[in-house]
């Protein structure tokens, strides 16, 4: 794992890096596909940016409050660049209500606006995995299997790549956009339902993961919940294009 890089006197985090890395790719995607979907890019650029910078000062504030000694001394060391160092419920919570607020205050169509975030959003899963093999995190189990890696003292799954590999599989199944019609919110929803699904297979080789009573692991029963939700609206919304669809072919013959 190389989680830093020297150059000089700079030592530059290749994690960030690649997150970052990831952010700007998978937005120039979600602008390309806003114009396809006749959308305001611009519009949607702003709407991402606000609600990623709503999220991590959210995610930063929301650390900081459950663990407050780390920053009583330094409270400069709120502004660290320090991924790790965020509360991912408190940040996802927050950036999902300034994405609600902008979405209202900019009018934009709900379903046609999450279709075009689809590709942007599975690319930079991709690029969340990369991270991750190059920080180290996400680790996997202790293991025998020929393709362990060593890694904290002992060879694991290389959950890492596992991350890395489904993600890729998933953003090539995206950019194809079979559910159909485009632009009606289903991309998106698959996105989400097949990232989850993903997760709650690939939970069960990580070695990080936080166990609730009776054994279950709170990465996959958030995740069954989220695939669940994202499975009824996939069902929900084409039983009301079908409707529609029939509905104006009713309006058309005699």
């Amino acid at each position: 794992m190389y989680p830093y890089l020297r150059l000089g006197p700079f030592l530059l985090q290749l994690p960030l890096l690649a997150l970052l890395a990831g952010l700007y790719i998978g937005m120039s995607l979600v602008e390309r596909e806003s114009a396809r979907l006749k959308l305001n890019p611009s519009v949607i650029g702003n709407m991402i940016f606000y609600s990623l910078l709503a999220g991590l000062v959210g995610g930063r504030l929301g650390y900081a409050l459950e663990f407050p000694g780390l920053y009583s001394s330094n409270p400069l060391s709120l502004l660290a660049l320090t991924p790790s160092t965020l509360s991912p419920s408190m940040g996802l919570t927050v950036g999902l209500i300034t994405f609600v607020i902008f979405l209202q205050r900019n009018r934009l169509p709900l379903r046609p606006t999450l279709d075009a975030l689809a590709p942007g959003l599975a690319l930079f899963m991709v690029f969340t995995g990369l991270a991750h093999i190059l920080s180290g995190d996400a680790y996997g189990t202790p293991t025998s299997v020929p393709w362990a890696i060593r890694l904290w003292n002992d060879y694991r799954h290389p959950s890492q790549f596992y991350e890395t590999f489904s993600a890729l599989m998933i953003f090539l199944v995206i950019r194809e956009r079979f559910p159909k019609p485009e632009g009606a919110g289903l991309n998106f929803l698959l996105t989400v339902a097949l990232s989850s699904a993903s997760r709650v297979f690939l939970e069960s080789f990580r070695g990080d993961s936080i166990f609730w009573p009776g054994g279950f692991r709170e990465a996959q029963v958030i995740a069954l919940v989220i695939m669940a939700i994202s499975l009824y609206w996939m069902r929900k919304w084409m039983w009301l294009d079908s409707a529609s669809e029939v509905k104006s072919l009713k309006g058309v013959n005699p």
